[in-house]
């Protein structure tokens, strides 16, 4: 499912905070929903996840990436395609095991000349090196994160779960609500990182019901399998002969 732009659209923060709550999310210029992941001949379930910012509390782990980056200098602003930018994230992709979008531009613009969300960018900087930067879309009320790259000379440093950090403090800032880091697959752990922020205060998207639920596997599970359960109804109806 996918709700479309219009040319010179500008999406109402209020309007991105009711798609977000109803498990959409950004690709490229449109919003779309999905609940299924067909990766390497596997199929799973998706589970889109947010988090209550009024809840949010760090554990020691948090504390200690917080302590361990603390020496870099951090920038927030409204986003603009830099050189500097995709410079960085060619670096990061050709240090990764996994498919990627091959620029910047391509993930979020896909050749559009207009930006139809309201979109900011977080800047990590070891003294004048741009080494991570993490991309949001904001809300009224709730903030998007849509992409976290970083200089793989950094790895030792987790800038990838340090800039949620730092989105999930951005948003609170702002008074919103939500922080929605995007989805999980069930029983495919690459995307497990999500949860780090504040397990407790993580919210799952149950598609079947139209509601959010704390986290917990047990509750993954469920869903899960009534996912399955309803794409396999559907399939086996067939189409309407009425």
């Amino acid at each position: 499912m996918s709700a479309s732009s219009s040319h010179n659209l500008i999406i109402p923060g209020e309007a991105l905070d009711f798609y977000l709550s109803q498990g959409y999310y950004r690709m490229h210029q449109d919003l779309f929903t999905c609940r299924f992941l067909p990766i390497d001949g596997g199929f799973y379930t998706v589970h889109w996840l947010r988090l209550v910012l009024g809840e949010v509390a760090y554990g020691p782990e948090q504390r200690r990436l917080l302590r361990l980056n603390e020496r870099f200098s951090v920038t927030l602003r409204r986003f603009q395609l830099t050189d500097e930018l995709e410079e960085l994230y060619a670096a990061y992709r050709a240090s990764i095991n996994f498919d990627a979008p091959p620029t910047v531009e391509s993930f979020l613009l896909a050749g559009a000349t207009h930006n139809v969300f309201t979109t900011g960018v977080v800047e990590v900087r070891d003294g004048a090196r741009l080494v991570a930067a993490g991309i949001f879309d904001s809300g009224a009320r709730s903030l998007a994160g849509i992409m976290n790259f970083y200089h793989p000379d950094y790895r030792k440093h987790s800038l990838g779960k340090y800039l949620m950090l730092l989105k999930i403090e951005h948003a609170r800032r702002q008074q919103h609500l939500y922080y929605y880091p995007g989805y999980i697959a069930y029983d495919f752990p690459k995307f497990d990182y999500k949860l780090f922020p504040c397990l407790a205060a993580t919210q799952v998207f149950d598609a079947c019901r139209n509601r959010w639920e704390y986290y917990s596997r047990e509750v993954v599970i469920r869903q899960s399998s009534e996912l399955l359960a309803d794409w396999q109804d559907e399939d086996f109806a067939g189409p309407d002969q009425s």
